[in-house]
């Protein structure tokens, strides 16, 4: 049990790891612009679906971010700023290691993609192929989970309001489907100025006032690191952005995002507390899967912060009504975890 001096000083700590990566962040923010302007990061516009169709609406409503040439893999900053940060001051074979490889893992995923989408020829290049990046992204999954089962000895998951279920190995493929499940479903979502990194500091942040529930402080340091580098990230992605996470920044946060929930043990309050990532991935499964079977859509365009946009609302709005949903639904995982066995 811990004294009010104690926890005090160990909370204290958590939130230094937080401020000293926000400032990292910072410093580190005009190297890379320097950077991304000297070799023109520029993301290729895509013209083609997952489906095969030419993208319409959407090349008309991101027109504007591709005339301005936003430069991408801005990503880079928050995954060294949060590395940096607990490499020196927050390194824990039992609460951060895996989060920590689960973000390098995931960004060096989508550093390759951004690469090949920056540096590639010819009209419409997208970068890795889908099937591709799913291969890598559950390679690291798996390679994860089998430290989780075999290291950390983590065997059971909680449900909560009903107990813990014994799984055993089958923990692996588990962890995997969270790293692989988070890492594209956080892609999916970064589509707007301050969305995606809005919404993973809302999620993050969660998770972290849960772990220090839980007496994982130093699980909570982390997640407060992301916390710190995002709110930098967010200085300058807010409308109108200076440049963009790419696919390096989303994997890397949705891929950790899906570790910290496993080592919680909250993971049935993980598509609570990330809700948006859900509809927006559901949204986009939805559209399709009602293309390819009935020839139809059902959004205008997919996912559904595009179809918001294109019945008129501005991205602004989109982007902010999210944040307000995100902090709620934030709160209604904590609330969850205190009372449902979690903690």
């Amino acid at each position: 049990m811990h004294t009010i001096a104690e926890l005090t000083t160990e909370l204290t700590g958590t939130f230094i790891l937080s401020v000293g990566a926000f400032l990292l962040a910072m410093a580190l923010t005009p190297v890379y612009t320097h950077l991304a302007y000297k070799y023109k990061f520029w993301k290729k516009q895509r013209t083609t679906s997952t489906t095969g169709e030419k993208l319409t609406v959407f090349n008309k409503l991101h027109a504007d971010k591709f005339k301005r040439n936003l430069p991408t893999m801005a990503g880079i900053i928050f995954v060294v700023s949060i590395s940096v940060v607990t490499f020196a001051f927050n390194l824990n074979r039992g609460q951060t290691w895996l989060p920590l490889a689960a973000l390098i893992g995931g960004a060096l995923v989508g550093l390759l993609d951004d690469y090949i989408n920056v540096r590639g020829h010819g009209e419409g290049v997208a970068g890795l192929r889908s099937s591709l990046k799913f291969a890598m992204i559950s390679a690291v999954g798996l390679t994860l989970g089998w430290f989780f089962y075999a290291k950390i000895g983590a065997v059971a998951i909680n449900v909560p309001f009903v107990g813990d279920f014994t799984l055993g190995w089958l923990i692996i493929p588990l962890f995997a489907f969270a790293v692989v499940a988070t890492g594209n479903a956080v892609n999916i979502t970064d589509g707007l100025d301050g969305l995606a990194g809005g919404l993973a500091s809302v999620s993050f942040g969660a998770f972290g006032i849960i772990a220090i529930f839980q007496s994982q402080l130093m699980l909570a340091g982390f997640c407060f690191t992301v916390v710190g580098a995002l709110l930098s990230y967010l200085w300058f992605n807010i409308f109108p952005a200076r440049f963009m996470m790419g696919d390096v920044g989303s994997f890397a946060l949705g891929a950790s995002l899906g570790v910290v929930a496993m080592l919680t043990n909250t993971l049935f309050l993980l598509p609570i507390i990330g809700i948006l990532f859900v509809v927006e991935t559901s949204s986009s499964i939805i559209q399709i899967f009602s293309k390819k079977v009935f020839k139809r859509k059902v959004f205008i365009s997919a996912p559904v912060h595009q179809h918001l946009q294109a019945t008129g609302w501005p991205e602004t709005k989109v982007t902010m009504r999210f944040w307000v949903i995100a902090v709620i639904f934030g709160f209604i995982g904590i609330l969850l975890a205190l009372s449902g066995g979690s903690i």
